[in-house]
């Protein structure tokens, strides 16, 4: 049998090309084209006709089919490839769909033609709210808008809900019933659907309540409450009637099914604010436009609802330009109408605001309350995150608006300064922040020459937590290194915060980039003019300053270079001291020169007056030049010794005399604890004897309120005890006396009885 298969199918090709046996002919020019035609319509079919609806084709080469194609669009091959592009360009459509950007999703798919792909689009929309249905509000919208043009489209939505619905429920699938319950309240919110359909899923569901079916009928209410109670109130009513006896008989339910229709008589108590119909933003047909479909659960001919799945697919249009043009038709009324009447209404709007501009005024909200809710938000994003990537995914969703990239900036070094230590998550947070847009890294080199300029206002804790956040960024080069151009080491310009700040950053920074790396960072030739003031050359007091300060934080290796210009400048300043003294020395020669020929003239031509002057003056102007002579002596062994200690003091700190000192602070430290310790002993010591104190006094005062108390009781009993024995007393003596006169009046009557006489 195959033989023969085999041998028919050579023969049918060898029919194509003439006879095999026979000599092969030239082809006419006719046989040519005709050949050519068909290879090039070949590769055409076997793209389009496939597998349920043809493999994938690049953009490129569908272009260049459609090109093919285009002239004759009746063609089975163009309807197929339209289709395929209107089943993409539907799905695109409603994957995108939101709140902000419904009208001009439903802009876009008018553009294309929804009827023809009637199906696709109710599958889409359908399928879409299943994998989320927190966004039913916004897909029974663009339902609501659809079905107010080509009312076909929302009758075919809902006959499908229903049919899932009637399945899910037939199968107990739980799931399904809440997504497709909850595009149904929303569509009923729309008037999509009429309010009869959803009180009769109400009934079916309390007609055998279980813990499900009261979930699902809790759900329903909740979404579409508001509505049923304006639209249908006595349904409503016996719906919450029905749930209101079953709490009551709480027998046959759950704790949490109680707890949610507790929590369900509350949000009908307070009016459904907390699940409002339809949302503001969403309410965008006028009642006028708004079509209901009418489609009851159960019908009374019991007649299966069709869900028409043909739509879904593919079918040839015999009359694909007629049907084509009547939608070019209906959808230039439809869009063009709504353009020219928003441009009237934008027109009457512009001229309202231009007679009403002198009488307005403009709000402005003092408060920041946006700032403050936007500040919440993202503390509660950080702190519910597990990994800075986690963090910066969730807040690059927000929408930030202007002026907010610097507030999340802030918001993210107030979170890392409210710590106990240092956090590393902050610093890849920020880090990441920085080298994903130039905004952010501009905040954060912004908040750093801030942070400098307020660091004495910080706590010890913050200074250096903040430090070691700025090191990190520093490190990692996510922001410049012209944040530290502000920084002036000097004694005058820098406080003990300040100091304190640049050694555990600049400690940070050699720890994380080593000190060769930090060393070649700071002298970079592109780099060196941001650190003028942190190394100063200006005065030697300033680089000594310098010195000492890197040397006593332990980073002594960075002042290389600071060292040899203080060598330098020091180098430069003695050369000049020694010409200045040489010029005073020289001077100073001079006048001691013309001073004493001066003397020797004045001695010569006053010799024969001094003679006659007597030997005692000789002898005082004799000691007035040896205590001169001594005061120049001091004044000058004075001033040797202020410029030795100068020269000490101005020579910067060697290792050994950073030991010593280090080793005197250690004994300084020392001695002090020891100090404290004896003191914080005594102190102790006097509390503890305080405390003995106090408690024996306790003691003392306790036992004599208890010697008080026994006292008291024992004159309170005495006083019990004579109380009764006079009681006592008194009862005994009445009753001697009751039994004395008791005794008379029997011997009375006894004498009475005996003196009367006998009858």
């Amino acid at each position: 049998m195959g033989d023969v298969l085999e041998s028919e199918e050579r023969r049918r090709r060898l029919s194509d090309d003439g006879d095999a046996t026979e000599p092969k002919r030239p082809r006419t020019e006719d046989e040519w084209v005709e050949k050519e035609n068909k290879k090039k319509e070949e590769p055409v079919s076997k793209a389009i006709l496939g597998k349920a609806g043809g493999a994938y084709i690049p953009p490129a080469k569908l272009k260049l089919l459609q090109q093919q194609l285009a002239s004759d669009k009746s063609s089975e091959e163009y309807q197929r490839i339209n289709f395929q592009r209107l089943k993409k360009k539907i799905n695109g459509c409603v994957n995108k769909v939101n709140i902000s950007n419904i009208a001009n999703v439903v802009t876009e798919l008018l553009q294309e033609n929804v009827v023809r792909g009637s199906g696709v689009l109710a599958q889409a929309i359908i399928q879409a709210q299943t994998f989320s249905p927190t966004f039913s509000n916004v897909y029974a919208a663009l339902v609501a808008i659809i079905n107010s043009k080509f009312p076909s489209i929302g009758q075919l939505i809902l006959k499908r809900l229903v049919i899932q619905f009637k399945r899910g429920f037939r199968l107990n699938n739980k799931g399904l019933c809440l997504t497709v319950i909850k595009f149904i309240a929303h569509l009923t919110n729309q008037r999509v659907a009429h309010e009869i359909l959803v009180l009769e899923i109400l009934f079916l569901l309390m007609e055998q309540p279980t813990d499900d079916s009261i979930e699902l009928t809790i759900t329903l209410l909740k979404e579409c409450g508001e509505f049923l109670t304006k639209a249908s109130p006595k349904g409503t009513y016996s719906v919450f009637e029905r749930l209101r006896n079953i709490l009551e008989d709480a027998d046959t339910i759950s704790t949490r099914t109680q707890y949610m229709i507790e929590r369900l008589m509350l949000v009908r108590k307070e009016q459904f604010k907390a699940y409002p119909a339809v949302i503001e933003e969403l309410d965008l047909i006028e009642e006028e436009d708004q079509i209901s479909h009418m489609i009851e659960l159960i019908t009374e001919e019991k007649k299966a609802l069709d869900p028409e799945t043909g739509l879904n697919y593919f079918k040839y249009d015999p009359e694909f330009e007629k049907n084509e043009e009547a939608y070019e038709e209906i959808r230039k009324k439809i869009i063009g109408d709504g353009d020219d009447s928003s441009d009237e209404e934008e027109d009457d709007e512009e001229e309202g605001q231009a007679q009403e501009e002198p009488a307005q005024q403009k709000i402005v909200d003092m408060t920041d309350s946006d700032i403050v809710a936007f500040r919440r938000s993202v503390y509660l994003c950080i702190q519910s995150s597990l990994d800075y990537q986690e963090a910066a995914h969730k807040l690059i969703k927000f929408h930030l608006k202007p002026g907010l990239d610097e507030e999340m900036c802030n918001m993210i070094v107030d979170c890392c300064a409210q710590q106990r230590t240092y956090e590393k998550f902050y610093g890849l947070l920020s880090e990441r922040f920085c080298r994903l847009r130039l905004e952010f890294q501009r905040a954060f080199e912004k908040i750093a020459r801030d942070t400098y300029k307020i660091i004495h206002r910080f706590e010890v804790k913050k200074i250096r937590i903040m430090a070691q956040l700025v090191s990190h960024l520093l490190a990692t080069d996510a922001i410049e290194w012209s944040v530290l151009e502000d920084v002036k080491m000097n004694d005058t310009d820098t406080t003990s915060a300040g100091r304190v700040y640049i050694k555990v950053m600049f400690q940070e920074l050699a720890e994380a980039m080593g000190h060769i790396n930090l060393y070649k960072k700071l002298y970079d030739p592109t780099l060196v003019h941001y650190f003028e003031g942190l190394f100063p050359l200006d005065h030697p007091k300033n680089t000594r300053f310098a010195i000492n300060f890197f040397t006593l934080s332990g980073l002594g290796g960075l002042t290389i270079r600071l060292r040899e210009q203080y060598e330098k400048m020091q180098k430069k300043l003695k050369k000049k001291e020694e010409g200045s003294d040489d010029e005073s020395s020289s001077s100073d020669s001079s006048t001691s020169d013309s001073s004493s020929d001066s003397d020797s003239d004045s001695d010569s031509s006053d010799s024969d007056s001094s003679s006659s002057s007597d030997s005692s003056s000789d002898s005082e102007n004799d000691k007035k030049k040896k205590k001169k002579k001594d005061k120049e002596h001091d004044r000058s062994k004075s001033q040797k010794q202020v410029e030795v200690k100068k020269e000490i003091k101005e020579e910067p700190l060697d290792e050994d005399d950073i030991r010593e000192m280090s080793k005197r602070r250690e004994r300084q430290t020392r001695d002090r604890q020891t100090s404290d310790e004896g003191r914080r002993r005594d102190a102790d010591e006097n509390i503890r004897r305080r405390d003995n104190e106090d408690s024996r006094r306790r003691d003392e005062d306790r036992s004599r309120r208890q010697r008080d108390e026994r006292r008291r009781r024992s004159s309170e009993e005495d006083v019990d005890e004579r109380r009764r024995e006079k009681n006592d007393e008194y009862k005994s003596k009445r009753t001697d006396e009751r039994r004395r006169r008791d005794r008379s009046r029997s011997q009375e009557k006894h004498r009475t009885r005996r003196s009367r006489p006998s009858k």
